[in-house]
């Protein structure tokens, strides 16, 4: 069983080129403290997610990756090994070889962190793949073809734009604000505009409910900032859009810079193809248009946005070229 992984601040998303998507829950694992120091797992995913702002005192919940990258070596461990037991309970076999994404902008040293989390969770081969790479292949774009691609990604933990051809990039940036810093916007929007304090998991809902209806009334709820008690209110979607504007701009221009890095001749390729977009957070509520006023060139968002990195990550392990071009080491 050959798996190509996702494993982003938002969500992760596990594929085997054979079955299609096994796994697609949120990056996040609620631990139960025990006795002393001790901690056991007791929710992976969409079950920890849940439980968010809810979970009893003896419980901490954790996300195993910020800003794409690994921030505690045992604790990605941990959680890589929940995440493969449940891609692979199907009775399919235990996974071997896996292809993880990691951010065009990680270090060396941050994706050797990753590769030693996944190598310590049991997998016995693991390739570091450029998430814009592995997300262009899912999307049926061939990397090694000898016309230039560019590709934005925006998750939940970065935002990054890449560009290449023949098997190499061309040019690239990256930014720390995405998906994440957005959601928090929106929590800080309610709060100041309407005195109304919000969990995380409400503040994500709004956004997404807010790319989904651009025109009517939506219903969030929370606690009263002056009174303390619960209380619900209607905000207009072109609020929630108002209110994450600020970080779609400061986006945009670091991505934008990405231009003064290409030819001409690579410019007129892209002109001709247009830029393609995914990750969660390209699906808000007008950001390709906008990407595309700030790039000057055409945008078109991927067909499977959220798991097209994890598809082609898959499909990489199988194509010895590709991987010896773009694989991290």
């Amino acid at each position: 069983m050959d798996l190509g992984i996702d494993l982003g601040t938002s969500n992760t998303v596990v594929s085997d080129v054979r079955h299609g998507i096994v796994y697609d829950e949120p990056s996040v694992m609620l631990l139960r403290r025990g006795s002393g120091r001790r901690e056991r797992i007791f929710a992976v995913g969409t079950e920890a997610a849940d439980l968010l702002g809810r979970a009893p005192s003896e419980f901490v919940a954790i996300r195993p990756m910020h800003d794409g990258v690994v921030t505690d070596l045992e604790t990605a461990r941990t959680y890589l090994r929940s995440v493969l037991r449940r891609s692979a309970g199907r009775g399919w076999g235990l996974p071997r070889r896996a292809a993880i994404g990691v951010p065009v902008g990680s270090t060396a040293l941050e994706h050797r962190a990753l590769l030693e989390a996944a190598e310590e969770s049991g997998l016995h081969t693991v390739a570091a793949l450029d998430k814009s790479i592995a997300g262009a292949v899912g999307c049926g774009i061939d990397p090694l073809e000898r016309r230039v691609h560019m590709v934005v990604d925006v998750g939940g933990g970065t935002a990054e734009v890449v560009a290449f051809c023949f098997g190499g990039l061309l040019a690239h940036r990256s930014s720390k604000l995405a998906g994440d810093e957005m959601t928090l916007a929106v929590s800080r929007y309610l709060r100041e505009t309407h005195h109304l304090h919000v969990g995380e998991l409400e503040a994500e809902s709004l956004k997404i409910r807010a790319s989904a209806d651009a025109d009517g009334p939506l219903v969030v709820q929370g606690r009263d900032a002056v009174s303390g008690r619960p209380l619900l209110t209607t905000v207009k979607a072109e609020e929630v859009t108002d209110a994450v504007r600020p970080i779609t701009e400061e986006i945009l221009r670091t991505l934008a810079a990405c231009l003064d890095d290409l030819p001409p001749q690579a410019l007129a390729d892209v002109l001709a193809e247009g830029v393609v977009a995914f990750g969660g957070s390209s699906q808000i509520q007008g950001f390709p248009q906008e990407l595309e006023q700030s790039l000057g060139l055409p945008v078109k968002l991927a067909a499977q946005p959220m798991t097209c990195v994890a598809d082609g990550a898959a499909r990489a392990l199988r194509n010895r070229r590709l991987l010896s071009a773009y694989a991290r080491r």
